[in-house]
């Protein structure tokens, strides 16, 4: 059995929270700068380069990508023959995005009591954290840090079973229209379908976490993935909603069975700092 100290978890996850704050992923800006060249629309191009120099500056500065620095949603893969010595394993996660927004000087954007009082937390805490079992004896931590704007955009629709590909295609279209430019175009799209509510919500934000236009292994969940990214393009959102035929640059789709009265649809919105970061301990 493997050991792995919560202090070390602690240090990941620090680095890790700035780490995404300030690189955009390769993959992320490989699609823009494709995106760049495809783009029909004068506007929508000079958005996206203003997006690929803005990368370029938060890398080599070391500053937030975005003013909004996100929840920090936290996925944890623990293998089942690991062990977590000297602590409890979600605190030293707490612990780990409490140092890195305070050490990377990064924005706190958590409020506690979100109904009433709405006082700031002041260090980016709680995070949200996801743990699943998995084989082995490592633990994966992948950070994602979410920014309010596109996460507010997101949508659960409960479809009829009878409404098929066609119904999850116009719903993810139907979220996309509705978002407008709030969401920060061009996005990255987690689609989740099957389960249950909170399942297929989970499915859709896991899904952002997939390496930008890398499909589904499921050759007809990537066809479903193919004809959501096409339909969303088609709308004329564009880059920043300013018009253009960017309006995303991946739908990825995870699905799960689910009930015969059911077809629970989640739709996950990530803006163009599609941030996110992991390490294996």
């Amino acid at each position: 059995m493997k050991e792995i100290k919560a202090s070390a978890i602690t240090q990941a996850v620090a680095k890790l929270c700035q780490e995404a704050n300030f690189n955009l992923g390769e993959d992320v800006l490989a699609a823009l700068k494709q995106a760049q060249k495809t783009e029909p629309s004068p506007l929508g191009r000079e958005f996206l380069s203003q997006i690929i120099e803005n990368a370029r500056i938060a890398r080599e500065e070391k500053l937030p990508l975005c003013q909004d620095c996100g929840t920090a949603v936290v996925f944890l893969e623990i293998g089942q023959d690991a062990h977590i010595t000297g602590g409890d394993l979600e605190a030293a996660v707490e612990e780990g995005v409490r140092r890195g927004y305070a050490q990377g000087y990064l924005r706190k954007g958590i409020v506690s009591q979100p109904f009433s009082n709405r006082v700031n937390t002041r260090d980016n805490t709680p995070a949200v954290i996801h743990t699943e079992i998995v084989p082995g004896d490592r633990l994966k931590i992948s950070v994602l840090p979410k920014g309010g704007g596109a996460e507010n955009m997101s949508q659960l629709g409960m479809l009829l079973p009878n409404d098929g590909k066609q119904g999850i295609i116009e719903l993810v279209a139907k979220v996309v229209e509705e978002a407008g430019g709030d969401p920060c175009p061009p996005l990255v799209i987690g689609l989740g379908v099957g389960g249950t509510a909170d399942k297929a919500m989970l499915m859709a934000k896991k899904a952002l976490l997939r390496r930008v236009g890398q499909p589904n292994p499921d050759p007809e969940v990537a066809e479903l993935e193919k004809e959501a990214l096409a339909r969303v393009n088609a709308l004329g959102v564009g880059p920043m909603g300013f018009g253009g035929s960017t309006t995303a640059l991946a739908v990825h789709a995870e699905v799960s069975p689910t009930h015969i009265t059911s077809l629970p649809v989640a739709v996950n919105l990530q803006c163009h700092s599609a941030r996110h970061k992991e390490v294996t301990l």
